[in-house]
């Protein structure tokens, strides 16, 4: 809830499923008091992301904010249960923080089992399939790729600075995980697709769900996936000097 004095506040604390709802919450810095200035971030002075308990449902929402610091964003929670939100912030002359507080939508909940481990996501039209591996203890790469009707996608639209947003969240205790793309739009190197290459570090072994947020025609899409992080490897792997491994 709190990282070095700063604190994610809902200020809206009913909120009734399948209604879109006015949500309000503030950060609060070391004085107590709401921050409101903000660096930013993937083109953006915060992020808001509210996920289900069960990480079966996803958003990435863009709040505004008033001058007294208090953030505002339409949220709709699709139905009744338990959900977290997290707000990714860098406040002026401080460190990126991520900020969670639970939110509920009232009524009879019924959490799904964790989707299947699985690396190919189909979104609209569109199939990502996931290529690399958690390892623990080191910078994990992992390319997307991004296929419509079975062919490649070489046309998409920079979002947030970047081809491509990727959340990974633990399954067990919704741990949030920094994941950082490799390269940007424009920078003479990085193509606009098919791939999109990120890296990322787990704290632990187990299960988590990644949540990757893409633009094309105009419109973003979100594929999602579920990977076991496993344990580092112990001996170089010498065997594919390409790096391509196939299950």
């Amino acid at each position: 809830m709190s990282e070095n004095g700063y604190t994610l506040n809902p200020l809206t604390t009913t909120i009734e499923p399948g209604e879109p709802t006015d949500f309000h919450f503030t950060v609060s810095g070391p004085d107590g008091r709401p921050v409101t200035d903000y660096q930013v971030q993937h083109e953006k002075k915060l992020h808001f992301i509210v996920v289900s308990r069960d990480l079966g449902s996803f958003q990435h929402l863009h709040p505004e904010m008033a001058p007294d610091g208090v953030w505002s964003v339409k949220l709709t929670l699709p139905e009744a249960g338990a959900y977290r939100a997290f707000a990714d912030v860098a406040p002026t002359g401080g460190a990126s923080l991520t900020l969670g507080a639970d939110l509920s939508a009232a009524g009879d909940y019924d959490p799904k089992p964790l989707p299947e481990a699985s690396r190919t996501a189909t979104v609209d039209g569109y199939t990502v399939t996931l290529d690399g591996e958690l390892a623990l203890g080191q910078a994990s790469r992992l390319t997307l790729k991004v296929a419509k009707d079975g062919r490649p996608v070489t046309d998409l639209q920079p979002y947030l600075g970047a081809y491509g947003h990727l959340v990974a969240l633990r399954a067990e205790d919704l741990a949030y995980l920094h994941v950082h793309p490799d390269g940007e739009p424009g920078d003479g190197r990085t193509t606009a697709g098919p791939e999109i290459v990120f890296y990322a570090e787990v704290p632990s072994t187990g299960d988590y769900r990644l949540f990757l947020d893409f633009q094309h025609e105009g419109k973003v899409r979100t594929a999602d996936f579920t990977l076991n992080a496993g344990e580092r490897p112990a001996t170089p792997r010498t065997a594919a000097p390409s790096g391509h491994h196939h299950h």
